[in-house]
């Protein structure tokens, strides 16, 4: 049987692997990080940790490229690092 780590501990897992990329990442990849022989358990944790970092605004869930809510999670999903607000481009707006 494996152990589940806390939701603290899986959350840093998450910010960690979303901080060292720019694309988004699979849950699995957090599991399979944390438990590399048993991960598939963990899946469920995974999820309900990034359900919490995206309700505090820390990450965003996609599924088919899209941020989704997240009450909305089911199926295939990716995590990412929340994109920054839309910047002005340089140059402004002159027409």
């Amino acid at each position: 049987m494996t152990q589940i780590p806390p939701l603290e501990a899986i959350e840093a897992e998450i910010l960690r692997r979303v901080a060292a990329t720019e694309k988004s990442i699979c849950p699995s990849e957090v599991a399979r990080g944390m438990a590399p022989e048993r991960w598939q358990p963990l899946m469920g944790a995974v999820r309900k940790a990034a359900a919490r970092l995206s309700t505090s605004g820390q990450l965003d869930i996609l599924r088919k490229g899209k941020p989704i809510a997240p009450e909305a999670i089911h199926g295939v999903i990716r995590l990412r690092r929340p994109l920054p607000d839309a910047l002005p481009s340089p140059g402004g707006d002159a027409e």
